[in-house]
C-alpha cells in the first residue's frame, strides 16, 4: 500500500507540471491552426477596477489613452472601490482626457465593484484591466479581433513580468511562460480552461453578478460563459506587462489567496465545470484542479518515499529519496543566497517552485477555516516601494 501511494503521488506531480502538458501538445498538433481574425472595432469600454492605486493610477490612465483605438468607440471607466489614498482624486484629474469614474465609498471586492459599475458601461465589449497592467498600443485591437467569431465569449491576454526584478521576477516570468504555452494549445483545442482577471475581455451581455462572493472571479466568470456554450480563446499576441511583487512573501500570499479560490472551486465543481464537454472537463481538471493538489502529493512522496528506503533494500527507493533532499535542501538554501550571478538563478528555480506550494497550502488552510474573504489582503508591487524610496 505505502508503494502504490508513493507512485500514484510521483505520478500527481509528474502528471502535473509536464503529463497533461505533453498530452495537450500531442492533441494540438492534431487540429488544425486557427486562422486570423479579421480586425473589428466594436464600442469597447476598458474597465480598470481599483483599490488604493495612487502609485499606478496616472501611469495605467496614460498608457489607456495611448492605445490606437478610435476614441469615440473607447469608454474607459475606473471603478474605485472604497480607495483610502488619492486614487479616486487623481482619476477625476483625467476627466477632461475622457477618463470616467465609478465611485464606492466603501470597499466590496472587485466583483461587486465591476457589478456596480455596469449600469455606467456603454461598450458590447468590456476588456478588464488591473490598474499595475500595461498594454501595447495594439491590444484593444488583437482582443476585440476574435469576437468576429459569434462563438468566442471571453478573449484573455497574455501576462508579462517587465525584466529586471532579480530572480523573483525571473522566476515569476518563467511560469507564466510555461503557462502562455499551455493556454495557445488549449485555444488550438478550441477553448481555454482559465481566463486571467489581469486582461480579460467578455461580451457585456455575458456578464453574470452571479460570480460575487467567488475567490477568484475570473476563473468563476469563465465558467460560467463556458457553461452557456461558448469558447474562451487566448490571445498570445496582447502581452499587459506588470511588475513582480515586492518580495517572496508577498508574493506567497498573493498565491495563497489564489489557491484558496481554486479549492473553493474545486468545492463548487458541479456547479462550474461543463460536464456535458468531455475533452474540455480534462483540461479544466487537469489544469486548475490538479495544481492545488501538488503539495499534498509531495508531502506523501516524501513520506512513503522515507517508509519505503527505510523499510527495504531497495537502491532506487534510496536514490529517490536522496534525490527529494537534495531538491528541498537546494530550496531551502536558495531562500538564503544572492541571486544576482547565473548560479543563484538556477537555484532559485527549487526555491520558487517550493514556495510556491508552500503557499498553495497556505490557501487549503485558509479556505478549510474560512481565513479568506472576496476582500484580498493588497500585495505592495515594486513601484510602490520605489515611489516610497523616491519620496524618503
Amino acid at each position: 500500500m505505502t508503494e502504490i501511494l508513493f507512485w500514484l503521488a510521483v505520478f500527481g506531480i509528474i502528471y502535473t507540471y509536464f503529463g497533461y502538458p505533453a498530452l495537450l501538445t500531442m492533441l494540438a498538433r492534431i487540429r488544425p491552426q486557427p486562422g486570423h481574425y479579421p480586425r473589428i472595432r466594436p464600442l469597447l469600454t476598458l474597465l480598470i477596477p481599483a483599490y488604493n492605486e495612487a502609485a499606478v493610477i496616472a501611469r495605467k490612465l496614460e498608457n489607456s489613452l495611448s492605445l490606437d483605438y478610435p476614441r469615440e468607440k473607447l469608454q474607459i471607466l475606473v471603478v474605485n472601490d472604497g480607495s483610502e489614498d488619492r486614487t479616486a482624486e487623481i482619476v477625476r484629474g483625467f476627466a477632461g482626457q475622457g477618463a470616467e469614474i465609478c465611485h464606492n465609498e466603501v470597499r466590496q471586492g472587485k466583483m461587486a465593484a465591476i457589478s456596480s459599475a455596469m449600469p455606467l458601461v456603454r461598450g458590447e465589449i468590456i476588456v478588464i484591466s488591473d490598474a499595475a497592467n500595461f498594454f501595447d498600443p495594439d491590444a484593444l485591437q488583437e482582443l476585440a479581433a476574435p469576437f468576429s467569431d459569434p462563438s468566442v465569449g471571453v478573449v484573455t491576454g497574455a501576462k508579462s513580468i517587465l525584466r529586471g526584478d532579480g530572480a523573483l521576477g525571473n522566476s515569476e516570468g518563467f511560469y507564466w511562460k510555461y503557462e502562455s504555452f499551455i493556454l495557445r494549445q488549449e485555444t488550438r483545442l478550441g477553448c481555454c480552461a482559465a481566463a486571467s482577471g489581469d486582461s480579460m475581455a467578455l461580451r457585456r451581455e455575458l456578464f453574470d453578478p452571479a460570480v460575487i462572493g467567488a475567490f477568484t472571479e475570473d476563473f468563476h466568470m469563465a465558467m460560467g460563459i463556458i457553461r452557456r456554450g461558448y469558447r474562451v480563446v487566448y490571445a498570445s499576441n496582447v502581452p499587459s506587462y506588470e511588475r513582480v511583487s515586492v518580495s517572496a512573501e508577498h508574493e506567497k500570499e498573493r498565491r495563497a489567496r489564489i489557491i484558496a479560490g481554486r479549492y473553493q472551486a474545486i468545492f463548487m465543481a458541479r456547479k462550474l465545470l461543463p460536464l456535458n464537454r468531455p475533452l474540455l472537463l480534462w483540461q479544466i481538471v487537469s489544469h486548475k484542479f490538479t495544481r492545488p493538489l501538488v503539495p499534498l502529493f509531495m508531502i506523501t512522496a516524501l513520506v512513503t518515499n522515507l517508509v519505503l528506503a527505510a523499510q527495504t533494500d531497495v537502491a532506487p527507493y534510496r536514490m529517490l529519496l536522496c534525490f527529494q533532499g537534495i531538491f528541498y535542501a537546494t530550496a531551502l538554501i536558495g531562500n538564503h543566497m544572492e541571486r544576482g550571478n547565473t548560479f543563484g538563478k538556477i537555484l532559485y528555480l527549487p526555491t520558487f517552485l517550493l514556495n510556491s506550494n508552500m503557499a498553495a497550502l497556505s490557501g487549503l488552510y485558509r479556505f478549510l477555516t474560512k481565513g479568506q474573504t472576496v476582500l484580498w489582503k493588497r500585495v505592495p508591487r515594486r513601484e510602490e516601494e520605489e515611489l516610497r524610496h523616491d519620496k524618503n
